[in-house]
């Protein structure tokens, strides 16, 4: 476990100036580490965010200056696990995130601390909470791909949730980037071509944007289930074989092949009317269409082993990468993973907020995320024209500077949500 003892490694002077110069925070003897963002000026913050994600590097994340230049505390974290999937223990991450709740805590001032998931940090941030809420009932059990440990119990809750372009989870993720024509996991190389995403006969442009049929996108979803659920069968009986040890687990073909990025009819827009953040600050309710453009993927790069193959071990497949399901789009086990954002939300009682990016893919899949969750204090928009990265989409544009204001809309509404509640 974590030790409680925080070692900061800068002058305590320069915590004063941190939203300029950051404090860097060491968490114990560990690899987690975090920089801490104060505001240079205006009132001291009662209200601090915490910024952390599975594997990225959120000590430089654009929300610790966007959102310390609004008044707010901020602390980006990396975690035991940064920059390296292989070494991810899915599970362990929640005591990272404990780690810097229990800081936060401590910190002058400070009577609320609010988790910033943002993509990868929507699933991390999400279990967290769950588990804070539920116990490690919730994280344990028969169906339960990877089971957590005692040592997540009577985790600190946090007071409230931002979910930022949160994807439904790197299990989900993985799911869907699996090439289902692989036959032969010993031999990727030879694939079936009726399910082959990159074959012409069945849909795929490699000039322009792809039309597959509905019956090939039935099969398709249908193939990445199947594939997946062997890949669990086959990574439990190894685990199974070796005890406690670790092994390391490949994927071919494992990365490069979400269709959804090529057709882009595949989870195009939200189901109901929800709001939309407008470039001119404007918020109207409409069925809200993602502006994302099509995806760069290729054969080339999903045969590849660089671009194309999950370098993983058995621990970090099975406790982040791994789901079960029936099909990739709809018929997903949510709650047999706990990297799972919708299985989390059902178990989150603070007040939320659910972001999607306009110019990215995950619109829809937060608007499920929004519709499963079981907070009452509940609330989804869609920010017109930003990026993943939360910058404005160029590529999306019709005209020059159509969603300059995509950044700037953003953080202005995350701000008055917090303020409205804290």
């Amino acid at each position: 476990m974590i030790r409680s003892t925080i070692i900061s490694l800068c002058i305590l002077g320069a915590i004063g100036q941190a939203q300029s110069n950051p404090a860097f925070i060491r968490f114990g003897a560990g690899a987690t580490k975090g920089a801490l963002y104060k505001p240079d000026s205006g009132p001291a913050p009662h209200v601090a965010v915490l910024i952390i994600h599975r594997t990225a590097n959120f000590m430089t994340h654009l929300g610790t200056t966007e959102l310390s230049q609004r008044g707010f505390l901020v602390l980006g974290m990396n975690p035991r696990s940064d920059n390296n999937e292989a070494a991810v223990n899915f599970e362990e991450n929640a005591l990272d995130i404990k780690s810097g709740i229990e800081f936060l805590r401590k910190q002058p001032g400070i009577t609320k601390v609010i988790l910033f998931g943002h993509s990868g940090g929507g699933p991390a941030t999400s279990f967290y909470q769950a588990v804070a809420e539920k116990g490690v009932a919730y994280c344990r059990g028969p169906n339960k791909v990877s089971q957590c440990g005692q040592n997540l119990a009577n985790l600190p809750r946090a007071d409230g949730m931002v979910f930022v372009d949160a994807h439904p989870g790197v299990s989900v993720n993985e799911l869907r980037s699996l090439n289902p024509a692989v036959t032969n996991e010993a031999d990727p190389k030879h694939v079936d071509p009726d399910l082959d995403p990159f074959n012409p006969k069945n849909g795929f442009n490699p000039k322009g944007e792809s039309h597959y049929s509905a019956e090939f996108k039935a099969k398709y979803f249908q193939g990445q289930a199947d594939r997946m659920n062997r890949l669990i069968q086959t990574a439990q009986k190894r685990q199974k074989e070796i005890g406690k040890d670790n092994d390391i687990f490949l994927i071919p073909r494992g990365e490069g092949a979400r269709i959804m990025q090529l057709d882009l009819s595949i989870h195009h827009a939200t189901v109901k009317p929800q709001k939309l953040l407008k470039n001119d600050g404007a918020i109207v309710t409409q069925i809200v269409e993602s502006v994302r453009p099509v995806g760069g993927l290729s054969e080339e790069s999903n045969a590849s082993f660089e671009k194309g193959t999950k370098l993983l071990t058995l621990t970090s497949f099975l406790s982040a990468n791994a789901i079960r399901a029936t099909n990739s789009l709809d018929g997903i086990d949510w709650c047999s993973s706990n990297n799972s954002t919708p299985c989390a939300v059902q178990n989150i009682t603070v007040p939320v907020l659910f972001t999607a990016m306009g110019g990215h893919y995950f619109v829809r899949d937060n608007e499920i995320h929004y519709e499963m969750s079981a907070s009452k204090d509940k609330e989804f928009i869609v920010i017109d024209g930003a990026t993943h990265g939360l910058r404005p989409c160029t590529a999306c544009e019709k005209t020059p500077g159509q969603y300059s204001n995509a950044t700037k809309n953003f953080f202005n509404y995350v701000q008055k949500w917090i303020n409205d509640r804290y």
